[in-house]
């Protein structure tokens, strides 16, 4: 599954790619710019499961650092919001709670982050961190901002006009995956509908 479902994130890539060869030099996204890998943010069931098996897949020096990284931030959530804990499903700490957890450790980098600032899985990296870096629209006029949080620095790419891309069907296609995840991910019981953070699949 992880495969198919790579080969379906890779249309981002693709529109990403277009984007640039359209604002050569305007758009800095790359990986070792860590600036939007900070804080704890949701994660899909789908993405959980190939964040899983791209880190099974990293030496054993690097999986170890990474997980202690991961441990050592889910202790954090641990302290911050004692009632939350196995199988740390977002639903179950609310969106309001999540905010409050995600603002308190708004500078925590995420445990995937090698010593440079470079993402150790950058190839299977999860679904919302292919979305940062650009503005979106889709066919039916729906807009997504650009959450870059240095965009400002480079005027030209602040200025970037929202990018096409058919989100909604590439949805629907996502969706597939997250009901075959749900089944192969024992914390997700399930529900396509699980979501929950990069430390809590780790640890």
């Amino acid at each position: 599954m992880a495969a198919a479902y790579q080969a379906l994130l890779g249309r981002l890539d693709r529109w990403f790619h277009r984007a640039e060869a359209r604002h050569p030099g305007v758009i800095p996204c790359c990986r070792g710019c860590a600036a939007c890998c900070h804080g704890p943010f949701d994660i899909s069931v789908a993405d959980a499961l190939l964040v899983r098996e791209a880190v099974a897949a990293l030496p054993d020096d690097e999986r170890k650092a990474v997980r202690a990284r991961a441990g050592a931030l889910l202790a954090r959530f641990g302290t911050l919001a004692p009632a939350w804990g196995p199988p740390w499903d977002l639903a179950s700490l609310g969106e309001e709670g999540f905010d409050r957890l995600a603002e308190s450790l708004a500078t925590e980098p995420c445990p995937l982050l090698d010593e440079h600032g470079a993402c150790r899985i950058y190839a299977s990296r999860p679904l919302l961190c292919r979305l940062m870096g650009l503005p979106l629209i889709t066919p039916a006029r729906r807009v997504l901002s650009n959450p870059c949080p240095i965009r400002r620095r480079f005027p030209a790419y602040a200025a970037l006009a929202p990018q096409p891309f058919d989100l909604d069907a590439f949805e629907a296609a996502e969706a597939a995956f997250r009901d075959a995840a749900a089944r192969a991910l024992p914390a997700a019981r399930g529900e396509a509908g699980y979501e929950t953070t990069i430390a809590a699949v780790l640890a």
